[in-house]
């Protein structure tokens, strides 16, 4: 008597099919779309602060006074390096040599080519906001010092 020892096909199918379910549930669980935005807008969040942060060190260390290019409308904020800015606030002041921030902080996944894809502006009360418009899962994303 020869027998021999192992799975039919029927079962390795089988066993193949469960795992292939359970993976697909598993994936639209856990949703990686949704997980990579959350995950853009974590950055959106940080890059914001850190723009508002420098700002206002630069206006510490030079007696109270915001940088010149801030205005009192919402203007996207010029990358650092830009062939052109023109149309867009330059707040390369807080870039020169590195005293506030390195480089400006871009927009994850949709600054221009010239813009960072954040807005800044003065307000009346003499407190500036930074928002990123192009947040996701509508978020809104805006901070203001």
């Amino acid at each position: 008597m020869n027998k021999q020892k192992g799975f039919t096909l029927i079962e390795l199918l089988v066993v193949l099919g469960i795992i292939a379910i359970l993976a697909a549930i598993v994936i639209i669980a856990v949703n990686p779309a949704r997980q990579f935005a959350l995950a853009r807008n974590s950055v959106r969040n940080a890059n914001v602060n850190t723009i508002l942060n420098a700002s206002w060190q630069y206006a510490i260390d030079n007696k109270g006074v915001l940088p010149a290019a801030i205005t009192d409308t919402a203007v996207e904020i010029c990358k650092t390096g830009a062939a052109s800015c023109a149309g867009l606030v330059n707040l390369s002041v807080l870039t020169e040599d590195g005293k506030y921030v390195v480089k400006i902080p871009e927009d994850p996944k949709t600054a221009s080519a010239n813009g960072t894809g954040y807005f800044i502006q003065k307000l009346a009360n003499g407190r500036i906001k930074v928002t990123a418009p192009n947040a996701e899962l509508g978020e809104v994303i805006e901070f203001e010092n």
